[in-house]
């Protein structure tokens, strides 16, 4: 079943083109394999980034729109991403960057498309276990940029994942996320007991 990518806001896509086309940002960008790739660099697969919050005491975990990430594709392989944030202005370009997490959302993305059921995908980040997951959103038709997993939604964690925690293994949102909310150290509040 072919998934469903939600478009990103047209500011964002026009933030990294003009970024691609700066000598400048692909030059200072961390990103070797974004300025040896052979041939046009080009946008794709934007994907919202959701943070995972833990809330304070007992509350259920809330999710928060990041920004946007792209998969640059060069030499007919994603070779680097960029990342966009929404400003006062509007969606800006904030960096490229390159590792493990490119490589992996892309495997992760072909994965999901052997799937029977369609999805929108996403990216979950779990900024307390330094962890990244494509979220496979149930409701296809929904606006990327908002919501909350459901908890039929599939969370497939990206190499590299945290002790215990298989990469490349879709798991339930119901499955997964208890895992995950009570891994994370919970938030203290300033003028609250250690």
């Amino acid at each position: 079943m072919p998934l469903h990518v939600p478009p990103a806001p047209a500011p964002a896509l026009r933030s990294v083109l003009t970024a691609l086309g700066s000598p400048t940002a692909v030059r200072e960008a961390r990103t070797p394999s974004l300025r040896t790739a052979q041939g046009p660099a080009t946008p794709e697969l934007p994907l919202p980034v959701h943070v995972l919050e833990q809330a304070p005491a007992k509350d259920a975990p809330a999710t928060r729109l990041a920004g946007w990430r792209f998969l640059i594709r060069g030499d007919d392989r994603a070779v680097a991403a960029a990342e966009t944030m929404l400003t006062p202005d509007g969606w800006a370009f904030s960096h490229f960057f390159e590792g493990p997490y490119v490589a992996s959302t892309e495997r992760a993305l072909q994965q999901a498309e052997a799937l029977t059921h369609p999805y929108q995908p996403r990216l979950l980040s779990v900024p307390g276990l330094y962890m990244i997951t494509l979220w496979l959103h149930g409701d296809c038709t929904a606006d990327g940029g908002t919501g909350h997993p459901a908890p039929a939604d599939l969370l497939v964690p990206l190499a590299p994942a945290p002790p215990g925690i298989a990469a490349h293994r879709p798991y339930r949102v119901a499955e997964l996320l208890p895992v995950l909310t009570h891994r994370v150290p919970p938030i203290r509040l300033l003028g609250s007991p250690a």
